[in-house]
């Protein structure tokens, strides 16, 4: 008997080290690129609760009636560099993508450690996860942001996540006004003496990373106004709630601020269904560099994503895309262990949500985090050397690796730089400057 407890405690210590190892955001592999790696400060995490009021209701509109409104309430997970040495600690009750399920991640972050005071406040990066989600999905981000000297924000966006998902129409509305009402409070509670932010945000220098719902709104709040079409459909948002995001609208216009300086939107929804044309794609103004798989079916790849890149004609932006990938490149974090399981509510294994059937997702995650890193240090730190990581050629597979003994680049080396040689395969990434 003794003999069989000792078996099952074996096992039970070895499961729960098997989700300690395999529910990590913070993986970087061996083959990762330069910039992937996590910057020189310990990171902080704390969770803040806050309140849109006077929002409209969405779920509960009705026709030929005044709309219904609400407080609006979000939860924010904020990241921020750190002035202790202790790293790593655990995100508890995290929802998985049945909206039942609730895990432990484990990360860098600690909890409720110290903010690292700076000799000027940190930029500001507001994350904004897709339809269903959460605040942690792109957490390998936000940690690896945050320990290079940032502040992230990671928006809970009610009637949109796992476990309170709702009228889709509500999303269609709330994803634009959520990012800018996150903008108004990470800077009011830079300046408020009360809060631990006080001094460390600069919200001046603001970046937006938004995922497939949270791209759509990316787009909307770079300025792409939607068509008019959009905010007619039947089953999109309910009585023309839709129409103060339509392109030329003054309601749009005013929605804007120019203290987004740079965007990244990976897999942005919405342009296969009609909510962009290029009038008012040609609205977008902030800086952006969009992120796709090539096989991208839910979102769209040629008629969606990289439309929408064609056509914001009228700023910088970029289109990195991950050859043979689906809707879940880049973004989300490797499937936590419990997905694994068949579940009843779902009629699919919910690690689908999370996985790619080509790309292994630590792989992307750590490609992305390069990316992101050498893209926001150019814009939102003045960083121009980080500049050097983008500009190069558009094909990874025709780069040319050719390094001296000493490790100078010969004359013929083309290879992406930050790269491992035989490790820049199946992406590409191309470049178009603002009309002139």
């Amino acid at each position: 008997m003794r003999k069989i407890l000792k078996i099952a405690m074996m096992g039970l210590i070895m499961s729960s080290t098997a989700f300690a190892t395999e529910n990590r955001v913070d993986g970087l592999r061996p083959d990762a690129p330069e910039l992937a790696k996590r910057g020189d400060y310990a990171v902080g995490v704390r969770t803040i609760q806050l309140t849109n009021k006077d929002q409209v209701d969405i779920l509960k509109v009705e026709a030929d009636k005044l709309l219904p409104k609400y407080d609006r309430p979000l939860t924010v997970e904020v990241w921020y560099p750190s002035d202790g040495t202790n790293r790593g600690g655990e995100y508890n009750n995290v929802y998985l993508r049945d909206g039942k399920t609730q895990v432990t991640l484990y990360g860098q972050a600690v909890r409720d450690a110290a903010p690292a005071a700076p000799a000027t406040a940190y930029p500001l990066v507001i994350i904004s996860h897709g339809y269903p989600g959460n605040r942690f999905l792109l957490s390998h981000l936000a940690e690896n942001l945050a320990s290079k000297g940032y502040v992230v924000a990671s928006i809970d966006h009610t009637d949109s996540m796992y476990h309170d998902k709702a009228a889709f129409g509500s999303t269609l509305v709330n994803r634009p006004l959520d990012q800018k009402f996150v903008l108004e409070e990470m800077d009011r509670l830079g300046k408020d003496t009360n809060s631990f932010l006080h001094g460390l945000v600069n919200a001046n220098d603001t970046g937006l990373i938004g995922y497939s719902m949270g791209a759509y709104g990316s787009v909307i709040t770079a300025g792409g106004g939607v068509t008019k079409a959009a905010t007619e459909l039947a089953w999109g948002a309910p009585n023309g709630t839709l129409k103060p995001m339509m392109a030329g609208s003054k309601e749009h216009e005013a929605m804007l601020d120019n203290r987004f300086k740079a965007i990244v939107s990976i897999a942005p929804w919405g342009m296969t269904y009609g909510f962009w044309d290029a009038e008012g794609l040609a609205g977008v103004r902030v800086p952006m560099f969009f992120i796709a798989g090539s096989v991208d079916d839910v979102s769209g790849y040629e008629k969606g994503t990289k439309a929408i890149f064609e056509n914001a004609v009228n700023t910088d932006r970029y289109l990195l895309t991950f050859e043979n990938a689906n809707h879940n490149a880049a973004a989300p974090i490797p499937a936590p262990a419990e997905s694994w399981n068949p579940v009843e509510n779902l009629d699919f294994v919910p690690f689908d949500h999370y996985a790619d059937a080509v790309w292994d997702t630590l792989r992307m995650n750590n490609i992305t985090q390069h990316f992101v890193t050498a893209y926001f240090d150019s814009h939102l730190k003045g960083d121009d050397a980080k500049q050097s990581y983008l500009d190069i050629i558009e094909t990874a597979n025709d780069g040319v690796f050719a390094i001296e003994k000493d490790g100078t680049p010969k004359p013929e080396h083309t290879y992406w730089k930050g790269f491992q040689n035989r490790t820049a395969k199946g992406l590409k990434l191309e470049h178009i400057q603002k009309a002139k």
